[in-house]
C-alpha cells in the first residue's frame, strides 16, 4: 500500500469528471437500459467490463467521461474498493472510495479578511494500492503471455540475430537445462535471452509488403558465459530447439490499464493470422493485422470486425450483400507495422481476411 498525496488542482481531473458531454441526448441513449446507478470495483474486474455494465459501446468511455487524450491513454487511477457512479441526467460516470460522495473532494474553509471572504482549499489524501493493483483493461490472464514473449521479427533484424549452433555432447535437441552455444550474442542487453524459431512470413494482403516474420516462442534461456561462441543455460522450454533456432532479448511488457477507446483517425486493416495457426476462431481469440504503430495504432484502441459480404445470384444477375459487422477487437499489442489485438465480442466466427476498421 502507498498513500498518494495530491493537491486539489490535479485532483479535480481524475475525481470529478464533470466535463459536458458534446450531444448530451446522444450519451443518454447510450447508456444502457439495465445499467446499474453505481458500481464497486473488485478485484478480477477489467476496464472493458466495467465500461459494458453502463454502456452499449464499451469503448465511447472516454467521451463520456469527458477525459482529455493524456488521461485517457493510462487511467491507473481505477483500483478495488473504488466505486463508479452513474448520474443518467448528464449521461455522465464519476468515481469515489466507500462513504465519499464523488461531489466531495475538498476541504474549503471561509475566513474573513481586509478584502471580503477568502476561501481556503486544502488537499485530501487518498489511499490506494500500488499501480500493479490498477484495474487493466481486459483480461490480464488472457494476453499476458503475448505480451512476454517475442511474436514478429523484422526481416532486417532476423539476419544479425543471435543463432544458436550447436550443444553440449554433441546433443541435437535441447530442453530445459540443457547447455548451448550461440554466436552473434551481444555482451551489453543483459543475460536473459528468448529462443524463438521464424516462422511464417506476414504479407500485407492489399499490397503484397513484406510486414515481418512470425516468431514461434521456444522458451527461456540465461547467458553463463559471453565470448565468439557464447555458452546458455535453457531455463524453460515450451518447445524443443535445434541448432539455427534464434535469441532475442528478454521482453518484460506489463498489461497497461488503457482505456478502450476508438482510433482518431480512419483505420482498415485485414486479420493476417490467427494465434495457432487457426483459419478461424471465437471470442478471446489473439488475431493479427496487417496495421501498426506506423499507421497510428496504438494499444488500447478498439476495432469494429466485419465480414466481407457474399455474392448471391438472381434472375442471372449477381449481388455484393453489404459487409456484415460481427464483433469488437482490443488492440493489445502494437509493432511497426503490424498489431495484435483480442476478440472482444463476436456473433460468428473471425476468418482470415476479415476487415477491422474504426468503429
Amino acid at each position: 500500500m502507498r498513500k498518494i498525496i495530491s493537491l486539489i488542482c490535479l485532483l479535480l481531473p481524475i475525481l470529478a469528471f464533470s466535463a459536458e458531454p458534446k450531444n448530451p441526448s446522444d450519451i443518454r441513449l447510450d447508456i444502457r437500459s439495465d445499467a446499474p446507478d453505481h458500481h464497486v470495483v473488485v478485484k478480477g474486474d477489467t476496464l472493458w467490463d466495467i465500461s459494458g455494465k453502463f454502456f452499449k459501446d464499451p469503448w465511447k468511455w472516454p467521451h463520456i467521461w469527458g477525459l482529455n487524450k493524456e488521461t485517457i491513454k493510462d487511467p491507473h487511477w481505477i483500483y478495488p474498493g473504488d466505486i463508479i457512479y452513474l448520474d443518467r441526467t448528464s449521461g455522465t460516470l464519476s468515481f469515489g472510495q466507500p462513504g465519499v460522495p464523488p461531489a466531495e473532494t475538498t476541504k474549503e474553509t471561509k475566513t474573513a479578511s481586509d478584502t471580503g471572504n477568502l476561501v481556503k482549499i486544502f488537499p485530501k489524501v487518498r489511499e490506494n494500492p500500488s499501480d500493479h493493483d490498477a484495474i487493466s483493461s481486459i483480461p490480464a490472464s488472457i494476453i499476458g503471455p503475448f505480451l512476454s514473449r517475442p511474436l514478429v521479427i523484422e526481416e532486417g533484424d532476423l539476419k544479425d540475430a543471435p543463432t544458436l549452433i550447436g550443444a553440449r555432447e554433441g546433443r541435437v535437441i535441447l530442453g530445459a537445462d540443457d547447455i548451448g552455444f550461440v554466436k552473434n550474442m551481444p555482451s551489453d542487453k543483459g543475460d536473459k535471452w528468448q529462443l524463438y524459431r521464424p516462422g511464417k512470413t506476414f504479407t500485407d494482403p492489399d499490397t503484397g509488403e513484406i510486414l515481418g516474420i512470425e516468431a514461434i516462442y521456444l522458451g527461456n534461456s540465461e547467458v553463463t558465459a559471453f565470448a565468439d561462441v557464447s555458452t546458455i543455460r535453457v531455463t524453460q522450454s515450451v518447445q524443443e530447439s535445434y541448432a539455427g533456432d534464434r535469441l532475442i532479448a528478454h521482453s518484460d511488457e506489463l498489461v497497461g490499464a488503457y482505456l478502450p477507446r476508438a482510433p482518431e483517425s480512419n483505420i482498415s486493416a485485414r486479420v493476417i493470422s490467427i494465434y495457432g495457426g487457426v483459419s478461424q476462431a471465437g471470442q478471446n481469440a489473439a488475431i493479427t493485422l496487417n496495421k501498426g504503430a506506423r499507421d497510428g495504432l496504438e494499444v488500447g484502441h478498439v476495432l469494429a470486425l466485419y465480414h466481407k459480404g457474399e455474392v448471391v445470384k438472381q434472375g442471372g444477375n449477381s449481388f455484393t450483400l453489404p459487409d456484415e459487422r460481427f464483433g469488437l477487437a482490443f488492440v493489445f499489442r502494437v509493432f511497426n507495422k503490424v498489431s495484435y489485438a483480442l476478440v472482444m465480442q463476436a456473433r460468428i466466427p473471425v476468418h482470415l481476411l476479415d476487415r477491422a476498421q474504426t468503429p
